[in-house]
């Protein structure tokens, strides 16, 4: 081995060691308000779909069925 080739003190590092950088409360709280935008979607989709599917309401001039 010659003496340009000697490892340093730490070793090899890899180059994928960094620290995470949200703690795993921080995920949650994120994950959280991500599903609670999702599902506020869904909902409105579903809403929209209701009204679309109701908008037919019988006139004056058309008797009930």
């Amino acid at each position: 081995m010659h003496e340009d080739d000697a490892e340093s003190e730490r070793g090899i590092v890899p180059a994928n060691d960094n620290a995470p950088v949200l703690r795993a409360a921080d995920t949650d709280a994120a994950l959280t308000r991500i599903a609670e935008a999702i599902g506020r979607h869904i909902a409105r989709e579903h809403i929209r779909a209701l009204r679309a599917a109701n908008d037919n309401e019988a006139g004056k001039a058309r008797p009930k069925r």
